[in-house]
């Protein structure tokens, strides 16, 4: 791949401030912060708010540096395709403002460093980082081509961020850990079936189709099928809640935040327009965040 010229007239100040901004773009920093937030406040609301900060630190460290590499690798694979789409032309590999042998440089040495990082806290957690790299960047990733599924496989290391941080504090995959676990993995499904609706002919341009049609046309399946995974999100919350693992209180709350998004996915089933669509992924956005601190709250008070 043919590699843009900088300018020369460039100062060093503007030249690392566009680096740095082109690592940020690589290692996808928003969503590193996301992922870096639920596994942090998984490992708190298993220490019931007994937490360690420098444990805390170093979890954060560790995991934004192999999400950050898992996300490099994601962008390696798919430079080419990211060429395509809107949403990713300006990504640096894509644009030609970084080189592969850069990006793989960046990505192995996060990808070493995070993994060792997590097994100082013990092997479970190291080797759960381990799997949830190369889930994403080597099974997800090239999926995404060729099945819908290529959405329930991403799920898994979506949601191992909360694993990894319960068993950081606990050494090993408690009911609480599974059970925060399969919360994000559900809260995955009407958040990116939305990001999919609104984003499709982007995606379709680049050979993906990530909606549960496939490669039909966007219809009120994608609403129903969300719908359904907000149930299963109360589901998730009621059996928490038979296992004695928060309150009745933090139950009810999780049910209505959940039983709105279902209304949200309801409107994208009847109505199928990109204001529905809209509107199913803005509410994701704040759900997942809210719903971690409600569980973190009611382990504490």
């Amino acid at each position: 791949m043919e590699r843009k010229t900088i300018d020369s007239t460039i100062s060093p100040k503007s030249y690392f401030a566009l680096a740095v901004k082109d690592f940020g773009l690589l290692v996808k920093f928003k969503l590193t912060l996301l992922v870096l937030f639920s596994a942090l406040m998984s490992y708190a609301i298993v220490a019931e708010g007994n937490v360690s900060f420098f444990n805390m630190l170093m979890l954060a460290l560790g995991g934004f540096l192999v999400t950050g590499s898992a996300n490099a690798l994601n962008q390696v694979i798919e430079r080419e395709h990211d060429k395509i789409m809107t949403r990713t032309a300006d990504r640096p590999l894509a644009a030609g403002r970084m080189q592969v042998a850069t990006a793989l440089l960046y990505a192995g040495v996060m990808a070493l460093a995070g993994i060792a990082i997590l097994s100082t806290f013990n092997m479970l957690t190291g080797l759960l980082g381990a799997v949830s790299l190369i889930s994403y960047a080597f099974v997800y990733t090239p999926l995404k081509r060729s099945t819908p599924l290529a959405v329930a496989v991403g799920a898994v290391p979506g949601a191992l961020p909360l694993i990894i941080g319960a068993t950081a504090y606990e050494g090993y995959i408690s009911p609480m850990g599974s059970m925060l676990f399969a919360l994000q993995f559900l809260w995955q499904f009407p958040h990116f079936w939305a990001v999919a609706w609104l984003a499709d002919e982007d995606y379709r341009r680049a050979g993906f189709y990530l909606l549960p049609t496939g490669r039909g046309q966007k219809d009120s399946t994608t609403g129903y099928m969300s719908l359904w995974f907000c149930i299963f999100m109360v589901a998730n919350a009621a059996m928490g809640l038979v296992g004695g693992y928060f309150s009745v209180g933090a139950f009810l709350i999780l049910s209505g935040l959940n039983l709105y998004w279902a209304f949200r996915c309801y409107q994208l089933y009847k109505n199928c327009t990109r204001e529905s669509a809209r509107k199913q992924m803005f509410v994701s956005f704040w759900l997942l965040p809210v719903s971690l601190i409600i569980l973190y709250l009611d382990k504490i008070f």
